[in-house]
């Protein structure tokens, strides 16, 4: 994209002696596309309703499928290796561990190196005494400390077993971006459900764009769009983590929309939780230039995956089209572009070769 180009619809020239065996082509009633380079006319899609309807239409209408494979219901916690158990035997104070005095209930960030307890070791068992390895890993609380009961029945005449976690550390999600602390989060009785773990990690920081949340389980990433979620009725609370996902907030600085050519001030936007029209990307640049601007020659260039990329052509000289704008969702990386207008073109040509011409008539007139 350059100021100064001009669009021209190239057709094939005529060979001499030889009538065109294609009919003519009918009149088209859009205006010579000029600031276009190199963009043929299928590459070249005009702003209008039909355009608007078909994006809309387009549009997904309920949640996208990978972000639904994340929505699971709460399960009790199960025990797993690392994770450390508190027992107690009620009346047979020489099977307890003496106790200690712990400054936290709940082992929330792993960052205890020593806890009091008996810790289930890598194969799922977890030791004590009389009984010898009791496998838990896979079990509830309650669950364990029914199978550690029935145990200790064969030792203990109707033992009462009080078993509790101590501290959780067999499983974990890791935050990263645009969040207050990244950093890994520990999955405890607590659901790890998405917002509870952006809460965690003391919420979104002030750059956080809430439209693109990245949620990594194994190979699979989501993107995940609060916004959209919640406009579309579903609640993001449903979206349950597992040990091992990694979640990603990312910047709304990664999001960035491109106006340059004839405006008040070329800039870089930055998106709002990824939504930005045309009609904002050009009020927040300052509208298109009164003096050179040719408001009849808008466009948008949107990258095609590194193919030849699309141009979408406004002509915004009339009121209704400032509707149009409005209703053209613009996209990550877009890049605005307002041309000259033709008089202010032939102006810069002209004070282009102005003064080389001056430069030779005073040569001219000081040569002896």
């Amino acid at each position: 994209m350059a100021p100064g180009m001009t669009y021209k619809a190239t057709t094939p020239a005529p060979q001499p002696g030889r009538e065109s065996a294609q009919p003519a082509a009918p009149a088209t009633s859009l205006p010579p596309m000029q600031g276009v380079q190199s963009v043929s006319r299928d590459s070249l899609v005009e702003i209008d309703s039909a355009l608007l309807a078909s994006q809309r239409a387009a549009q997904p209408e309920g949640v996208p499928p990978e972000v639904r494979a994340l929505f699971d219901k709460p399960r009790p916690y199960v025990l797993g290796p690392g994770d450390v158990l508190s027992i107690v035997v009620w009346g047979h104070p020489e099977l307890n561990l003496p106790a200690l005095q712990v400054t936290s209930g709940v082992d929330t960030s792993g960052s205890n190196a020593v806890v009091t307890g008996y810790t289930v070791d890598a194969r799922g068992n977890v030791q004590y005494a009389f009984v010898g390895m009791v496998p838990v890993a896979g079990l509830t609380e309650a669950e364990a400390r029914d199978r550690l009961t029935q145990r200790l029945a064969e030792y203990v005449r109707n033992p009462q077993v009080t078993l509790r976690i101590q501290a959780y550390r067999s499983k974990r999600v890791y935050m990263d971006g645009a969040v207050q602390q990244a950093g890994l989060q520990i999955i405890n009785d607590v659901p790890m459900t998405l917002p509870e773990a952006i809460n965690r990690a003391g919420g979104f920081s002030a750059a956080a764009d809430r439209s693109w949340i990245a949620v990594t389980r194994g190979e699979q990433t989501a993107r995940v769009n609060l916004p959209d979620l919640i406009a579309k009725g579903a609640n993001p609370s449903d979206i349950l983590l597992r040990d091992g996902d990694l979640v990603r907030v990312y910047a709304a600085n990664d999001s960035k929309v491109y106006v340059i050519g004839e405006v008040a001030r070329n800039a870089a936007l930055t998106m709002n939780n990824g939504k930005l029209s045309l009609n904002q990307a050009l009020g927040d640049a300052g509208g298109v230039s009164q003096y050179s601007g040719d408001a009849q020659q808008v466009y948008v260039v949107r990258g095609n995956g590194g193919t030849q990329p699309r141009v979408f052509h406004l002509d915004a000289s009339t009121p209704s089209a400032m509707a149009l704008a409005d209703g053209f969702a613009l996209q990550a990386n877009d890049v605005v572009f307002v041309d000259t207008s033709s008089l202010v073109r032939w102006s810069r040509v002209v004070s282009l070769l102005l003064p080389t011409a001056q430069t030779a008539t005073a040569s001219r007139a000081l040569a002896p």
